[in-house]
């Protein structure tokens, strides 16, 4: 009994190991990210919303290994009011480890509405970034994301439109 717990503890920690740090060095491709059309920009009920659509192109592979169950992969804006960051999920996706590991979308219509609880969401520069949770069949969620000098930008209009 004492040699098949020490055996089945060995194991463990060199499972354990083998795991360790791929979440940091693997992550995914993110090809294209960009704004392909704003379809509105309005104020709705006292506060700003705006509708837009995206291309997304990202290869997922690199991110899984034998312990990811799947990944959740979101876009966020991120735009900057009265020195307040502000990151609002537009579109969100799960994948799982026997699903394409290749999104690559064109004139994707978010899921979710860029808004702003105030009027302040004409005229600010938004940057469009990937990120995404780690999701492990045992063992810590890790969460990561585009690098931001490589996330596209873009400014709403100073107008409703």
């Amino acid at each position: 009994v004492f040699f098949g717990l020490t055996a089945l503890l060995g194991f463990s920690c060199l499972a354990a190991l083998s795991k360790l740090g791929h979440s940091l060095r693997h992550k995914p491709v993110v090809e294209v990210l960009k704004l392909n059309t704003l379809r509105s920009l309005k104020s709705h009920g006292g506060y700003d919303r705006a509708l837009l659509s995206f291309d997304l192109m990202v290869d997922l592979a690199p991110a899984f290994h034998w312990n990811i169950k799947q990944l959740f992969v979101y876009v966020v804006a991120i735009y900057v009011t009265e020195g307040r960051n502000n990151q609002i999920v537009l579109w969100d996706k799960i994948v799982e480890a026997d699903d394409e590991k290749v999104i690559d979308e064109k004139n994707v219509f978010v899921k979710y509405a860029l808004s702003d609880q105030s009027d302040q969401l004409r005229g600010k520069d938004v940057t469009l970034q990937l990120q995404w949770d780690h999701m492990p069949i045992t063992g810590l969620l890790y969460m990561d994301g585009q690098a931001v000098e490589s996330a596209s930008k873009f400014r709403l209009p100073a107008e409703y439109q």
